[in-house]
């Protein structure tokens, strides 16, 4: 069961190595899940034990989670991916092959809020892409229900957003 257990750990830990942005839970859920390979409440221990070993580094807001691979988890799976079977590998770099565009561009939208110290919530929108932000919007508003809405209306409409302003501003 340890060794099972330790697999888990290293598609975690392969899957973050092979891409250049932060995974959230949900993606990696989806390959981990779907290939049936451990239970929710399984990764979700496996996720929380790499946290703590400091293995991984987390970035969290309201509304999603993301995992990142320190110096010390990219030490790690590169020296002992290869306790990793190729077929195992092999499935991973073809998830993160076919959906590397959806997952990067999921990550690459981000918008949180946050109480501020005049009772008003204000809202951060940002696109990143490669490291820059191609926007990064504050918005402030009254209440806690009108921030989640911004950021739920962010996450879906984000491009259209984008294209708009773009087009008043130019």
């Amino acid at each position: 069961m340890a060794e099972t257990y330790t697999l888990y750990k290293l598609i975690v830990l392969y899957m973050l190595d092979k891409v250049d942005f932060p995974l959230t839970t949900s993606q990696i859920s989806e390959f981990i899940l779907d290939k049936g390979y451990t239970t929710y409440f399984r990764l979700q221990e496996t996720l929380s034990e790499l946290t703590d070993s400091e293995l991984l580094r987390i970035e969290t807001t309201h509304n999603r989670t993301l995992y990142r691979l320190t110096e010390t988890g990219a030490d790690t799976i590169h020296f002992f991916s290869n306790k990793i079977s190729p077929e195992i590998r092999t499935e991973i770099d073809d998830f993160l092959k076919e959906k590397q565009y959806d997952l990067k561009e999921e990550v690459a939208v981000k918008s949180d809020y946050y109480l501020k110290t005049d009772h008003q919530f204000e809202v951060q929108c940002q696109i990143v892409e490669n490291g820059s932000s191609l926007i990064d919007m504050r918005i402030t508003v009254p209440t806690e229900k009108e921030a989640k809405a911004i950021v739920n209306n962010w996450n879906l409409k984000n491009q259209e957003i984008y294209a708009s302003l773009l087009s008043q501003l130019l």
